[in-house]
């Protein structure tokens, strides 16, 4: 990881704490293992995935600590939880100033994240001519990716 990446960590880290403190919440080492090996990731995660990741380092954490741990940071806002039309939540890290889209495959369920300026302003444009000023937005295309389309 490198030095940015792992400033951003701790700035996470910081705020996580800062949270816990103020509700209350105490950190055991379970919370923690789970929230680092939720930190270090890039993908989308479903609880499953995470917990996936969590046994490989600590066998005896369950699913309902990965649960809570991820509802936690959902609710401090450390963690997006999205939902691309599958039933399944998925989770991301939520980085302080980073914004991105979606692109998903309806076929083999891969997810790329993308970002377009031109999009964003359009948006803008769009938002500002109905009369409206743009607190957040999320954007999904669903499609055959290139690797489905070519199997076909």
């Amino acid at each position: 990881m490198g030095a940015t990446a792992e400033h951003d960590v701790e700035q996470l880290r910081a705020r996580l704490n800062e949270y816990m403190s103020k509700h209350g919440l105490r950190s055991t080492e379970q919370r923690r293992l789970v929230t680092e090996m939720f930190f270090s990731s890039s993908d989308h995660l479903s609880i499953e995935d995470l917990l996936e990741r969590v046994r490989l380092e600590e066998p005896r954490i369950g699913y309902a600590t990965v649960y809570r741990t991820l509802k936690l940071l959902k609710d401090c806002g450390l963690a997006f939880e999205r939902h691309f039309g599958d039933g399944v939540s998925r989770y991301e890290v939520a980085w302080a100033d980073e914004h991105h889209d979606h692109l998903i495959c309806l076929e083999c369920e891969k997810i790329v994240e993308f970002e377009d300026e031109a999009i964003e302003d359009l948006q803008h444009k769009v938002a500002s001519r109905l009369g409206f000023k743009l607190v957040r937005h999320k954007l999904e295309l669903y499609g055959v990716c290139g690797d489905c389309q070519a199997k076909s």
